[in-house]
């Protein structure tokens, strides 16, 4: 750990002291944001390569989003769904427009909106497909993220997300991800009402599935009458190189998970997007939230989602990301196992030599500038803001390479 002034040391101590004990952050005390930038309570400067998790996919305060924020703040924030306010219904219109769905059911968290998906499945079960009553059954893969709530972590193969937590929620089926013959085997059991899926793997460590797989999903669903529900709350929205990861092979899920950069990273915003047959399921009283759909999140939603479009971030992500992955190629360090990713959603495997791991890298590149953190013990996720540039892009790769290639001169 790099030595910190008291400034930063008392900010680590506080949380330490007063906050649960369920992360465990980079050293590093962040008081400012701009674009891909940020700075420590030093003032130090830094890439954010994580970008909230992708959430900030559109930059740190974004000028158009903070200014639909300001906006709408000075006139009300929150209504509740007890009534209508004059945001909402425009946010609708809008956000369902731009993904080619009936409806839109507004949410707060990305967990939130999973949470929501796997209830409209289950009601679409019963009340569409004719499944019996609570013999409806969902497919999730292997190595998946979609979130801690009790429903998300039943669905999860990885022991630091379910140990000591059960028991589970039954109905789950669990196969293994990007294998077409798997779930062809699990979708003929009748009771099966959907198959949730992320299109890439994050928090598994940006696993591409190969060509093919998205649109052998969608064809398999259709053909056995199985929702195809879609978490792109992290590969959504110009994460890939593409406004949805599914739009690489022109695929459109029953049932669209959005969160993260739906609000440019501003506050919590998600959504679940699906027609008619299957939104209307739900009826009044049913399913909520108090604060989804409230109309700073309606504002500030479109906002991003317009940004989004405005400044082709999604083909920037496409271009920059090409460039970021042929220079991680070129590093001749025995401590890289694979370089992966789409878009700007980008990994490198670590292999540990002479005891240093993934996140001693990620301490030396946060030493030079740049913040990114392990996944999976071993793997560096690199997720910067989709507004990078050409010369930033080439910095950035340039602090990766200084900093895998430390250890080796070692």
């Amino acid at each position: 750990m790099i030595e910190k002034t008291s400034i930063s040391e008392e900010v680590m101590f506080l949380e330490s002291r007063y906050g649960a004990h369920n992360y465990h952050p980079l050293p590093v005390v962040l008081s400012l944001g701009e674009g891909v930038f940020v700075w420590d309570v030093e003032g130090k400067k830094y890439f954010d390569f994580l970008a909230a998790y992708s959430a900030v996919n559109q930059g740190h305060r974004h000028p158009k989003i903070i200014a639909a924020l300001i906006k709408q703040a000075s006139k009300i924030t929150l209504t509740s769904r007890a009534f209508y306010n004059d945001s909402l219904g425009n946010y609708e219109k809008y956000i369902t427009q731009y993904f080619g769905y009936d409806k839109v059911l507004p949410m707060n968290t990305g967990v939130e909106a999973v949470e929501t998906a796997v209830k409209l499945a289950r009601r679409w079960a019963y009340s569409v497909k004719g499944i019996a009553e609570n013999q409806a059954k969902i497919v999730w893969v292997e190595n998946n993220f979609h979130g801690r709530t009790l429903s998300s972590i039943s669905a999860s193969t990885d022991p630091t997300s379910y140990g000591g937590f059960g028991p589970f929620l039954p109905g789950y089926v669990i196969i293994p991800f990007n294998d077409l013959d798997a779930l062809e085997h699990a979708l003929i059991d009748p009771n099966v009402c959907a198959f949730i899926f992320e299109p890439i793997q994050g928090e598994g460590g940006v696993i591409v599935p190969y060509v093919g797989y998205l649109n052998g999903v969608r064809k398999l669903c259709t053909r056995n009458n199985v929702l195809m529900v879609a978490d792109e709350i992290q590969t959504g929205l110009g994460r890939t190189g593409k406004i949805l990861a599914c739009d690489h092979e022109n695929v459109r899920p029953d049932v669209l998970i959005l969160g993260k950069a739906l609000s440019g990273g501003v506050l919590p915003v998600s959504a679940v997007l699906a027609d008619d047959e299957i939104m209307l399921t739900i009826n009044p009283g049913e399913h909520g939230s108090t604060y989804g759909g409230n109309p700073l999140a309606c504002q500030v939603a479109v906002a991003a989602l317009a940004v989004l479009k405005d400044e082709a971030l999604a083909e920037n992500a496409e271009r920059m990301g090409e460039i970021f992955r042929e220079k991680l190629k070129l590093i001749n360090s025995p401590r890289i196992a694979v370089v992966r990713g789409k878009g700007l959603f980008n990994a490198i495997v670590i292999k540990s030599l002479n005891g240093i791991s993934a996140w001693d890298i990620c301490i030396k590149m946060m030493e030079n500038g740049l913040l990114a953190k392990p996944t999976q013990e071993n793997i560096i996720r690199f997720a910067p803001p989709l507004v990078i540039n050409e010369e930033q892009i080439l910095k950035a790769a340039s602090i990766v390479k200084e900093s895998i290639l430390y250890f080796d001169a070692r």
